[in-house]
Order: C-alpha cells, then sequence, then structure tokens
C-alpha cells in the first residue's frame, strides 16, 4: 500500500510539472510548450515541435505576441490597490546579423490580447498615435537590443520599465550581479539562455527585475523602480509577450515561463527547458569540389565564360569597404524586381537627384519607394554611402525613415518607407480632391517642426535638411507630416566639384544669404519651414502671377494684411470658416517671423516647437517695412526671386519666365519641373 501511494505521489508531481499549475492565487508554470497549451498567439508567433515559442522570426518589420489565454485578476475591486505578482521566464534573442539587433521583446499586461500596435521600435505594444495615452492600460517590461533616440534610450542592450509610453519610465543596462555582489555585464542580442525575474510589491509599491544566465535568482535586482500601478491597472487583465522586428531582424525565443499572483513565482531549471538547435555545419569538401569545378568548366568553355563575364559584369559588386555598411544594402536584382523593372507605370516623381519609382519588396510584401540616384563622379562614394549608412541610423515619428540603399556601378538607389497619402502640396494647391481640415493642418505643421528640431538639436548630430518645402512633406496613413529627403543635400555633395558654385535647394524656398554663401545652416531651414506656414495657412502658392498686384507676394500681403489688423482675410476660404481663430493668428505671425530676411532675427526650431505648443507666450512680428527689391536697394533681384517660396509652380511657369532673365532664367526653368509628383526634389545647382 506504501508502494502504491508513493508511485501516484510521483505520478502526480510528474503530472504538475508538465501542464499550468493552478490554486486559489492564480499560479502556473511551463517547462516547454505545446500546442495543447491553448496559449494565445497572434502575429508571427508560433510554437516549434521542440516545445519553444518563437515570437517572431530572421523577417523585418514584423510582431508577434503570445499571451496566457485568461484574464488574471489583479485587483479585488476597482478602487483598491494592485496586488502582488511574481513571474519568471527564460528567453533568448538571435540576431540575424551578429552584435546587430533588431528590436527587442516585452513582458505584457494588456487588457486585450489584440493589440493595434506597430513593430519596429514600437515592440507590437502601441502604434505611434496612442504613445502616452493613459486610457491605454499598458504595462511592461522591455528587453530592447536597438537605441532609439525618440524615446530617449540609454544604449542597444537595455532593461525598461514602459507604462503607457515607449519612453521608459525607468531603464538599466543588462545585467546582473554575481554572488560576490559584483556586477556582470549581459548581452541581450549574444543569442545565449537567460532567465528574468519581475516581483511587484503591492504593499511596498516598489518594482523589481532581475536576469541571470543562470537557473538561481541573484540576491539583488538589476533594476529597482518604486512605482504604484494600481492607476494603471484593470481589475483583471492578460499576461504574455510582445516582440517585434524593425529594420533589422531577429528571432525572439521564449522556452518556459512561470508566474504566480500575491506569492514568488518559481524559478526554472534552464537545464530541464528545451535549448535551440546547433546550426548544420557546411559541408567544406563540398564546397571546396563546386568551386574547383567551376573554375575547370570556365578555362575549358569558351562560351560559358562569355556568359558569366556578361553576368558578372551585371551583377552587384561589393568592394570590402562596404561591408561594414551591410546591413542596409539590397541586391539591386531585388529592387529592380520590387519597381517591375523601373517601368514608368511605377514612377511617382523626379526632381534634381533622380527619380522616385514605387515597388513592393518580394521577400515582406512591404510597400517602398526607391529614389534612383545618378551619381556620375567617381570620388565621394564610399563617403556617400557613409552617409547613407549614418542617416538610415536617424529615427523620428516625423521623418520618412531609410530602409537601406543599393549601389550598382555609378547608380545608387535609396530605398524609404512607403507613404500611402503623398504629398502635402497636392492638398492645399489647386482643386485638391479632399479639403484638409484646420486641425488637419495644424498636426501636419507641429508634425514637420518636431523632425526639424530632431534634425537640429536632438540627434547626435546637427542635419540641415536644406529643401524643406510642401512637396516634400509627406503623409501616412494617419495624415501625419513626415519629411522627406532630409540631408540628401549634403550628400550629392560629395560628388560635386569643390571649385563650383553650388547651391541647393528648390527656387523660392532659398533664404537670402543662401544665394550669396551657398552655405546652409539651420536658419535657412526655418526660413523654407516659414514658407510653408504660409502655404498651409492661406491654402495658395507664394507666388501667384494672376493675382492683383498687392496679393501677388504671399509674404508681402500677408504683412499688410498684419499691419491693417485684417490678418484674418487671408485665411484658406475653402475651409469655410471652420477653424481655431487664435491659433490661424499665431501660425501666420510666426510664418513671417520665420521668414525674416535677417537670419538672425529668426527663431530656432525650439523656439517654434514651443510656440506650436501654446508655450511661447506672445509672438512680436517686427519688420520695418515689406522685403525691398527695387533696383538699386540692399536686397538685389536674384534675392527676391530666391526669397519667396514656391511649392507647385509648373502652372505659372510662363509668368515666372518673363520676369527672370539669364542665369536666374537657367535655374528657375531647373526647378519649374513638375515637382508636384509625390517625393519629387527638384535642384538648383
Amino acid at each position: 500500500m506504501s508502494k502504491t501511494v508513493n508511485f501516484l505521489s510521483v505520478l502526480l508531481s510528474l503530472f504538475l510539472f508538465t501542464i499550468p499549475i493552478f490554486s486559489q492565487s492564480t499560479e502556473f508554470y511551463y517547462s516547454g510548450f505545446s500546442d495543447a497549451d491553448n496559449l494565445t498567439l497572434n502575429g508571427v508567433a508560433e510554437i516549434q515541435s521542440n516545445g519553444i515559442i518563437r515570437l517572431t522570426n530572421d523577417t523585418s518589420r514584423l510582431m508577434g505576441h503570445a499571451f496566457y489565454p485568461t484574464p488574471i485578476q489583479f485587483k479585488k475591486s476597482t478602487s483598491s490597490s494592485a496586488l502582488s505578482f511574481s513571474t519568471a521566464f527564460a528567453f533568448a534573442i538571435v540576431p540575424e546579423y551578429p552584435k546587430l539587433g533588431g528590436h527587442g521583446l516585452a513582458f505584457t499586461i494588456a487588457p486585450s490580447t489584440v493589440l493595434t500596435a506597430l513593430p519596429s521600435q514600437y515592440l507590437g505594444l502601441l502604434n505611434s498615435s496612442d504613445i502616452g495615452n493613459f486610457s491605454n492600460h499598458i504595462f511592461a517590461i522591455e528587453f530592447d537590443t536597438v537605441q532609439d533616440f525618440e524615446f530617449g534610450d540609454i544604449n542597444d542592450n537595455h532593461i525598461g520599465v514602459d507604462i503607457n509610453s515607449m519612453t521608459s519610465n525607468a531603464s538599466v543596462t543588462a545585467a546582473y550581479y554575481d554572488d560576490s555582489g559584483a556586477k556582470q555585464t549581459i548581452t541581450l542580442k549574444s543569442g545565449m539562455t537567460i532567465q528574468a525575474w519581475i516581483d511587484y510589491d503591492g504593499v511596498g509599491k516598489v518594482l523589481n527585475v532581475t536576469i541571470s544566465p543562470f537557473s538561481q535568482k541573484p540576491k539583488l535586482p538589476i533594476l529597482t523602480f518604486p512605482v504604484d500601478l494600481s492607476p494603471f491597472l484593470k481589475d483583471s487583465m492578460y499576461v504574455g509577450f510582445s516582440a517585434s522586428t524593425g529594420l533589422l531582424a531577429s528571432s525572439h525565443y521564449i522556452f518556459g515561463w512561470s508566474f504566480k499572483m500575491e506569492g514568488i513565482a518559481r524559478s526554472l531549471d534552464l537545464s530541464s527547458l528545451p535549448s535551440l538547435p546547433h546550426p548544420k555545419k557546411k559541408n567544406i569538401a563540398l564546397v571546396i569540389g563546386v568551386s574547383v569545378s567551376a573554375v575547370i568548366l570556365l578555362t575549358v568553355s569558351v562560351s560559358v565564360a562569355i556568359y558569366l563575364f556578361r553576368k558578372i559584369k551585371n551583377a552587384d559588386v561589393i568592394e570590402p569597404w562596404e561591408l561594414e555598411y551591410g546591413p542596409h544594402r539590397f541586391s539591386y536584382k531585388e529592387l529592380k524586381k520590387a519597381t517591375k523593372g523601373f517601368r514608368e507605370k511605377e514612377l511617382l516623381g523626379f526632381g534634381g537627384f533622380g527619380r522616385v519609382y514605387k515597388g513592393t519588396l518580394p521577400k515582406t510584401k512591404t510597400q517602398v519607394a526607391v529614389k534612383r540616384i545618378s551619381h556620375e563622379s567617381k570620388q565621394g562614394i564610399r563617403e556617400f554611402v557613409a552617409e547613407i549608412a549614418s542617416i538610415g541610423r536617424l529615427r523620428h515619428r516625423n521623418l520618412v525613415q531609410l530602409q537601406g540603399w543599393c549601389r550598382r556601378r555609378s547608380d545608387l538607389m535609396l530605398v524609404y518607407d512607403f507613404m500611402c497619402n503623398g504629398s502635402l502640396d497636392r492638398y492645399i494647391f489647386d482643386n485638391p480632391k479632399s479639403i484638409l481640415s484646420w486641425n488637419q493642418r495644424y498636426k501636419i505643421l507641429r508634425g514637420v517642426a518636431s523632425g526639424l528640431l530632431y534634425l537640429h538639436e536632438e540627434w547626435e548630430q546637427i542635419v540641415v535638411h536644406r529643401d524643406v518645402k510642401a512637396s516634400n512633406v509627406l503623409l501616412d496613413g494617419e495624415m501625419n507630416g513626415r519629411l522627406g529627403d532630409f540631408g540628401l543635400a549634403r550628400l550629392y555633395e560629395h560628388g560635386s566639384n569643390p571649385g563650383t558654385t553650388h547651391v541647393v535647394g528648390t527656387l523660392g524656398y532659398l533664404a537670402p544669404e543662401l544665394t550669396r554663401t551657398g552655405k546652409g545652416t539651420t536658419a535657412t531651414d526655418v526660413f523654407a519651414y516659414g514658407a510653408v506656414l504660409l502655404e498651409v495657412a492661406c491654402g495658395r502658392r507664394p507666388i501667384e502671377a494672376k493675382a492683383m498686384p498687392e496679393e501677388m507676394l504671399l509674404v508681402d500681403w500677408v504683412w499688410e494684411k498684419w499691419r491693417a489688423g485684417m490678418i484674418l482675410d487671408v485665411v484658406d476660404s475653402r475651409m469655410g470658416g471652420d477653424y481655431n481663430a487664435e491659433e490661424v493668428e499665431m501660425v501666420l505671425k510666426l510664418g513671417l517671423v520665420c521668414s525674416h530676411p535677417a537670419a538672425t532675427e529668426r527663431p530656432t526650431m525650439r523656439d517654434v516647437v514651443r510656440y506650436l505648443d501654446g508655450e511661447g507666450g506672445p509672438l512680436d512680428v517686427v519688420r520695418d517695412q515689406p522685403l525691398d527689391y527695387d533696383e538699386g536697394k540692399s536686397m538685389g533681384f536674384d534675392d527676391f526671386v530666391h526669397s519667396y517660396p514656391s511649392s507647385s509652380m509648373e502652372k505659372a511657369e510662363e509668368d515666372y519666365s518673363c520676369m527672370i532673365s539669364g542665369e536666374a532664367e537657367s535655374q528657375a526653368q531647373a526647378t519649374l519641373s513638375p515637382i508636384s509628383l509625390l517625393y519629387g526634389r527638384a535642384g538648383v545647382e
């Protein structure tokens, strides 16, 4: 009888070890996973045959979720405090490229197993419009392998506490304390199995996070954060994991999971968990044999030699120095297939830097915009590619993301996110299909200002855009304004002749001093942004050749109306008077201040953002008189031409050609191409 009882006890313990354990206080323990566990999976998450959850794979810009299927009670009542909870889990992050993560995973407490979220830097938790929204009720501990400057990440190997936002409330470099109390750094994207413990004390209101590459839990946590989660957690919520990939990809794995309410979760025995399969070794003998055979075949067959020569001539040639910029590089074959052979039907627009095509990447089916640049100079290619790699690290919600590049001899291609709603100029000039409301216009202006502030002050280097204009403001699916073509003016100069005066930009958006010095600054960007402010508020081009003489120049017209106390007379009548008068007046005044002919009198983009956020106080418009462009005065005729903005001016081309002669005429004609097309860019050279 005694032996029977012992045998049943052993069976019972084994049974509890392999399936979730439940008690009055919610508790479960997974030592590996199977399809019978009924976990809620979505995105690309899957349970593999070896008992491991793979949240993401080596495909870029995807996300995966894995949640415990039953909601867990975190409060006894709506008004009560959040209860204590504890969890332990084992995970590994295996990047597609060694030492380059993309992006990370997060332990998540959410009100639903279905998250309306984005991949990349959003980790599959939130989208750009919901960041900071108190109604999200999202709590997460992120294990991030990419440093995102938009959210103030401390580095590309950190643990962070995220509450309703991707900006961490607290973060620390991934590490653990050994038995002697010494801190040992852990590389999250090393591919090693790491165990994490997350413990929340509902009485003391303290959150502790601990990690270790071992089964035993260290005595000291690596992150301690005093916080009361009561306002953020609902009565019942779901617990699980979320991960995503961006431009670069990583496979995110979960090997085992333990969770307990009002108690300490059991640690996992890493030796008993399933492990990742070892990659198969290449057959060296086979590789050598095939190589030798290919060489022999090449030497004995003239026809094959000619065929291979032609094939190599047309293929991508990767020089050794290009390998350091590797993961951003697309193959020419891939981009040619994506754009259907760069056919005219896929053409989105063109300008001074080349043509832009719409494409669909064959592997991921992601829509992109491919800018094809003709770079005739044989010098400066390496500097050009290095600059592209640097700009590819820029991340901001109001910049069009550069996904990568391709080089094929002197042909250079840049791959951007595709903006489905086109460019801003299509919505404010001529007869647009739909009229933007004032709220939409203000949101776009605020977004563009935020993007310029990031370029000027918030990134690790100062980036001067040099071509801010309505046709370079692109609109995503949520009608957010995003700046495109940032940095291309500076890039193009790598291949230009240093002895040639080379003014890059669009006629009418060039600040007066730029036409004389040829040097772009943050102040010249502010001047161009001032033109955009006036364009958007007034709904017309800055120079209307067919308008009344007193209304032909937008800056002068707005200035005169301001002096007469009738500034709201210039507002776009197509809005039907449905706008915030104070906001419109502030935008118009700000446009005048930014368009000041003296660079020192213009505000910085930080000041501009403050005014758009309603934090700038009274705005003084100071100018003794309209810009003077009469012959013989301090400003020349060229200064007048270059000081006034022009976005899509193809309809005024004939009128303009009568006003401009000599070199100015040739420059204007170079710019008056159909630049209203999406992603178009005109260059004055």
